[in-house]
């Protein structure tokens, strides 16, 4: 989302540019996110010389089901990279490396002829959920190979569906990849993923940070079908002579591995060493914790993944639906002003304001729950946008603050986060989740750009080979935001987390009726 306004339309455009300058080398990071495709480029010293962006639009042809097609990153992607090259055309001539980051588990699949097949399946799609269970039963050990309790939303069971429901076209799928790396095979003509994003498919053995043939043969799949695998900040591919020539550039341009989305906003911000936290507030929302080893608690929906950098892993709690759940308020109460919508929200009686579960798209952590709904608990006619909008913005809190739990209890112990995201821009908000959750949470200068600012990164690490102790810094502090007690927190907390067990058998019963 732009400050203060709902997500642009598809196919709309913002670019943010510094005075023209020359740099002797520089560096694209692109996000291939879900409501947008975002680019920046930076110079040597990771100065932002140039940033674009072009919104998405997301299917949803059935309940549950949420799509978009491969196609439309390209475009968009070449859109960004034209914006920036128009506003930087010197700079830009020194394009020396290019680094992927984006929303992750989403099933593209492509013919022997590189063809899409299908709309991709997104990673808060939920008709898999069947094949979750179906996938554990067929591979019992899944979760200690995988790190990770199967949820709908990965890759691997929505290949089971495929084969039950499309067929046809599951047979006919030579190659499966994740949004990011079909945008590589269009940048490069090379099928190449990185560990941190290939975590996400239920197909990685994440602590030998390499496919496993167990899972992989689980969902009628081989080798043959993905991509391979290189490290996040390691060169994979060079990006295709005629795109090089299209803008401009006479030498070769390097693409580096690149990273989940999660993974790369915690490079961007520094969070690579064990210990070090991010608090992200998207369209999901994701509490990420650093780690030097391999440390799984599929248990309590606790992802346990690689990171995007050699020898690294990392823990993240996730909910679904977090900035969007904001958005959707915002549509809901044809509020044309989100950051209007958020001053209103500052304003309202927090003691009586309805209790909010945001359910939207259904749950991960800890509840890997996909038939779970949102609710608001509590109405009254006296309720008005702005309780409304407080109750989405503290029920996305309290889902956070039970995300801190799950990772407690798997022995993860986090002081301070620092705070990515469209929600990132709410110093309201960054309040919120520190009083529910306990953190000190870190604003930083350029937090919300750390996806895209974190694959520049990469692609500067691979062609340089500077290490990440070099080039992977703490963006400046703007504002370290403490937890603040309160009674009438703590009691709506308490009355936040009673509401979901009394209302799981109706939510259960609710989609089987859908169906």
């Amino acid at each position: 989302m732009r400050k203060g306004a709902l997500p642009a339309a598809p196919g709309d455009y913002h670019t943010v540019t510094s005075p023209p300058r020359a740099a002797a080398h520089s560096y694209l990071g692109i996000d291939i996110g879900t409501s947008e495709v975002k680019a920046i480029l930076t110079d040597d010293a990771q100065a932002i010389l140039a940033s674009s962006g072009v919104a998405l639009r997301v299917a949803s042809p059935h309940p549950g089901w949420s799509e978009q097609h491969p196609e439309d990153w390209w475009r968009a992607t070449l859109d960004v990279i034209a914006a920036i090259r128009a506003a930087q055309p010197v700079a830009f001539s020194g394009l020396r490396g290019i680094a992927l980051s984006g929303q992750m588990h989403g099933a593209t699949l492509l013919d022997e002829q590189q063809h899409v097949l299908r709309p991709a399946i997104l990673w808060n799609d939920t008709r898999a959920f069947a094949e979750c269970a179906e996938l554990e039963a067929l591979v019992p050990e899944s979760r200690a190979i995988t790190g990770n309790q199967a949820m709908p939303g990965f890759t691997a069971p929505k290949l089971l569906w495929l084969q039950k429901h499309e067929a046809p076209l599951f047979r006919a799928t030579a190659k499966v990849l994740l949004p990011k790396d079909y945008v590589a095979l269009r940048l490069t003509g090379e099928y190449v993923s990185d560990m941190s994003d290939a975590s996400g498919t239920l197909w990685l053995d994440v602590a030998r940070r390499d496919w496993s043939e167990r899972m992989l043969a689980a969902t009628g799949l081989t080798r043959e079908h993905m991509p391979r695998l290189v490290e996040g900040s390691a060169a994979a591919a060079q990006v295709r002579p005629s795109l090089c020539q299209e803008w401009g550039i006479a030498h070769t341009v390097l693409l580096a591995g690149g990273a989940g989305d999660n993974a790369a906003a915690a490079v961007g911000l520094g969070v690579v060493e064990p210990g070090a936290g991010l608090l992200s507030l998207g369209t999901s929302g994701v509490l990420f914790a650093g780690s030097d080893g391999f440390a799984p608690n599929p248990g309590q929906g606790v992802h346990a993944f690689c990171h995007c950098l050699p020898g690294r892993w990392h823990q993240m709690s996730v909910i679904l639906s977090a900035a969007s759940s904001l958005a959707w308020v915002a549509r809901l109460t044809q509020s044309a002003d989100v950051g209007a919508l958020v001053t209103l929200a500052e304003g309202a009686e927090a003691r009586t304001a309805p209790i909010f579960l945001p359910y939207l798209s259904g749950e991960r952590t800890p509840l890997n729950d996909a038939t779970a709904r949102g609710v608001f608990f509590g109405l009254s006619t006296e309720h008005g946008r702005a309780e409304l909008a407080y109750s989405v913005m503290e029920g996305v809190a309290f889902a956070m603050a039970d995300g801190n739990a799950a990772l407690r209890s798997a022995g993860t112990q986090l002081r301070e986060a620092s705070f990515v995201g469209g929600g990132s821009r709410s110093r309201f908000w960054a309040q919120l989740c520190a009083n529910a959750s306990g953190l000190h949470v870190l604003r930083h200068d350029h937090g919300v750009a750390g996806g895209t600012l974190g694959a520049a990164r990469l692609a500067q690490m691979a062609v340089t080979g500077l290490p990440p102790s070099q080039v992977c810094t703490r963006p400046a502090v703007q504002e370290t935001i403490a937890p603040q007690a309160s009674a009438v927190l703590d009691e709506r907390l308490a009355r936040y987390r009673r509401l979901y067990p009394l209302l799981r058998a109706e939510f259960a019963g609710a989609a089987e009726a859908a169906r």
